[in-house]
């Protein structure tokens, strides 16, 4: 129904079990690669920014879409230095998510690192009105607050508690 570079919006024909049609629509999304490190003393790599659409603040990781021929991994270490000015060391895989899988096929593909060499101000410094090392530990407080409404950053920072801190708040 309608496309650009970003996303298509398309319209299936929709067979339940019963035998039932129904029309139901659907977008399809690009994947995202996010990016995080956790240094030494156990504090995270964070952005504070806007939502427009939801007009709301918070804290999140760097992320964006994965350009046409570019590896998952890639992406998630060049949004991490385009957006925080810190490239990250070794990247591992924290997780996929699908955070509305009843409308998109948008899959988020986690990523994390134990180290990160700071290259100069942000690139993308407009994307976030600051970027703070926040300590691990106070992460499940700030989920618990609304601090981090975006449910894939919230499942990625609480797996990343999990792993580093053991999981106790």
């Amino acid at each position: 129904m309608y496309e650009n570079r970003w996303f298509q919006v398309n319209l299936a024909d929709v067979e339940l079990p019963d035998g039932r049609h129904l029309d139901h629509f659907l977008i399809r999304l690009r994947p995202v690669a996010v990016a995080t490190a956790v240094n030494e003393a156990n504090e995270v790599l964070m952005l504070w920014r806007h939502r427009f659409i939801t007009d709301s603040w918070g804290w999140e990781l760097a992320a964006g879409v994965v350009e046409d021929g570019e590896s998952v991994e890639s992406a998630a270490a060049r949004e991490m230095e385009e957006e925080t000015g810190w490239r990250p060391g070794r990247l591992r895989h924290l997780l996929t998510v699908e955070p509305s899988n009843g409308l998109t096929d948008s899959r988020h593909h986690l990523y994390w690192s134990d180290a990160a060499t700071y290259t100069g101000h942000p690139e993308d410094d407009f994307e976030s009105s600051r970027r703070e090392w926040i300590p691990l530990q106070l992460v499940p407080e700030m989920i618990a607050r609304g601090q981090v409404p975006a449910a894939n950053m919230a499942a990625g920072l609480l797996m990343l508690h999990h792993l580093r801190l053991g999981g106790g708040a």
